[in-house]
């Protein structure tokens, strides 16, 4: 029973960092200074309640490990299992996790005004999840490398699906007074966004070896859950390109056929995001081998 509430709880948390890092990217670095306030505004209310849910979602993660490593439901409020957590190696960084999503809660309703902390925070807790989990399984040097390149992919991966949202908020205000500064921040996005899938994808081969090795063992759940993934991300990445080099140069103002479509196939790459999201949290619990 516990073991599907920490998918959920995973899918949850990643969702809501997600969100933050996406929001706060658009509002701080890719927006012009005459959209910025709008974003900002706009952002606030999602930026407070994602950054709640993460807390919440760390705090209840920590918890059930307690739970996961003992006896069940009974150990999951039990001090004492919370000691033995914060000796492992999940419980010594997942504490630095907790501060960090405490630190970021505040700063979400203290100072919503100011994006570029939101942004570097919530890079922290990414930074902070690649040294949990599968990329932690080796020691040393290789160690080292993999974490940093875990790094890498959930950033890159925050960049491309944490921005699908603000992408979608950019189009509405195109046929507006806003027109030109949402173009300027959806071309910015464009680019960034290039970078982006490509360190998904690269960085995920790389992970996928470090985990797997060179031979791979086909007939495991893991490696069947994790090419199911890998065939969701290569729809995104067809979406992605269909809307970059299909839809958008055959905009035109006098006509909204186009530009709908592109609304559409955006929230159907969200759609496969959260998918991909769900796929992970839930082979994140699972032996590779």
């Amino acid at each position: 029973m516990l073991l599907p509430i920490d998918v959920a709880l995973r899918f949850i948390h990643f969702g809501a960092l997600m969100l933050i890092f996406g929001n706060a990217l658009y509002s701080t670095w890719l927006a012009p200074f005459s959209l910025h306030r709008l974003m900002t505004r706009r952002f606030q209310l999602q930026q407070k309640i994602a950054s709640l849910v993460s807390l919440v979602t760390a705090v209840l993660m920590y918890g059930l490990q307690g739970g996961l490593m003992g006896n069940g439901w009974e150990d999951v409020l039990r001090p004492d299992t919370w000691h033995v957590v914060a000796t492992t190696r999940f419980g010594s960084i997942w504490l630095w996790q907790i501060i960090l999503a405490m630190v970021t809660a505040g700063a979400a309703w203290l100072a919503p005004q100011k994006g570029a902390r939101l942004l570097l925070l919530a890079m922290g807790q990414f930074v902070l999840l690649a040294g949990v989990g599968h990329a932690a399984m080796h020691e040393g040097a290789s160690g080292t490398l993999q974490r940093l390149n875990h790094a890498i992919h959930l950033l890159c991966a925050a960049t491309w699906l944490g921005g699908l949202l603000p992408l979608l908020f950019c189009m509405r205000l195109a046929k507006g007074r806003w027109q030109t500064a949402a173009i300027y921040t959806m071309m910015r996005f464009s680019r960034v966004g290039h970078y982006a899938v490509a360190g998904v994808v690269l960085s995920g081969i790389i992970n996928a070896l470090f985990i797997l090795g060179v031979n791979v063992p086909w007939h495991t759940g893991y490696v069947q859950l994790l090419l199911f993934k890998c065939a969701l991300v290569a729809l995104m990445v067809v979406i992605a390109l269909m809307n970059r080099y299909f839809l958008v140069p055959r905009f035109r103002p006098e006509t909204g056929r186009e530009q709908q479509l592109f609304i559409r196939m955006t929230q159907a790459e969200v759609v496969l995001g959260a998918l991909v999201l769900a796929t992970v949290s839930l082979f994140a619990t699972w032996e590779p081998f």
